[in-house]
């Protein structure tokens, strides 16, 4: 994912030899969920799930950890693992299992270990499949994980306790599409919280910050991405209370990142081609939740990955566009 680095913790010596470089390593995960392979970044990630809830940043620590593990356990080549690649998969996939199955149980903490370590099997997979097109796995093995236990779940009594399945007919879009100045703040921080499916504004804010840290580009085209996604969804008319939950935005600052940011040259052809793909993601993400609503599935980043990917694989045709 991205390279670029404007400020990192300090390397000691030590950091040569683990456990030291296996910390950096961790935190690193942490931060290439938004592309950073950074560990300053990691920190500011750490510390935002955390504040979200003590058991949210547990469950994100232990899935970077033994997805991190797995890999060297595996034998996976050491510059993935050193720039964070094979955490930040388990890191959601823990995290997701904690908030759809509820942290407080045993069998929830199981699951997010063993899907934690299953998630570095895919990522490997998905790697070689990905390879002969020059695509990376984005959050693929995080969404086939989340995916496939989300909706099995209500199957296990001993992994569901929520009563029901949560599986519903799409429905009409209803209430208020009109957003106050409150919402559009908390909308705007919360588009970066949701990337790790936590909704306070403070949480995002956290975040944003330790993109900033990282890569200030790479927190500027967060910010657009952001506002895309909050114009985007109210000129569609979609619910208030969905857009200030950031909902409807978090893959539109994953998108504005991924293209403006990481995986194209950057300019200004790449940043205007970036927000277009912001745009067309939100779109996709009500059509993404419309379909997983009758298994009781939920949107991930899946329209992240798909915008990302259909608009990577145009870039060939587009003269003043290159992949970095």
């Amino acid at each position: 994912m991205s390279r670029s680095v404007s400020w990192d913790l300090p390397v000691p010596e030590v950091a040569r030899r683990q456990p030291v470089r296996f910390g950096y390593e961790v935190l690193r995960g942490f931060a290439q969920v938004d592309f950073m392979p950074n560990a300053a970044c990691g920190l500011f990630f750490v510390a935002a799930v955390f504040a979200a809830g003590w058991r949210y940043g547990l469950a994100a620590l232990l899935g970077t950890t033994l997805g991190t593990a797995t890999a060297y356990v595996l034998g996976v080549d050491r510059e993935r693992i050193a720039a964070g690649l094979e955490g930040f998969n388990g890191c959601l996939v823990a995290l997701a299992f904690a908030v759809f199955l509820g942290p407080g149980y045993v069998s929830t903490w199981l699951m997010a270990a063993g899907g934690a370590v299953v998630a570095a099997v895919l990522t490997a997979a998905l790697a070689n499949l990905l390879r002969p097109w020059s695509m990376p796995t984005f959050t693929l093995p995080f969404c086939l994980m989340a995916s496939v236990v989300t909706v099995a779940a209500p199957g296990f009594q001993r992994v569901w306790h929520e009563g029901s399945s949560l599986s519903a007919l799409p429905r009409s879009a209803s209430g208020d599409s009109a957003l106050g100045a409150g919402e559009v703040v908390h909308a705007f921080f919360a588009d970066v919280g949701q990337i790790f499916l936590m909704p306070q504004w403070y949480v995002g804010l956290l975040f944003l910050l330790g993109i900033f840290v990282a890569d200030w580009f790479a927190g500027l085209t967060a910010c657009l991405g952001s506002v895309v996604g909050i114009v985007t969804a109210w000129g569609l008319g979609a619910p208030a209370s969905d857009v200030a939950e950031g909902l409807l935005g978090y893959n539109a600052v994953l998108v504005a990142m991924a293209l403006g940011a990481v995986f194209l040259e950057r300019g200004v052809a790449a940043l205007l081609y970036a927000l277009v793909g912001a745009a067309a993601s939100t779109v996709l993400t009500v059509a993404v939740t419309s379909f997983f609503a009758p298994f009781g599935g939920h949107t991930l980043t899946w329209p992240y990955i798909l915008t990302t990917l259909f608009f990577l694989a145009a870039v060939p045709s587009f003269p003043r566009l290159r992949r970095s």
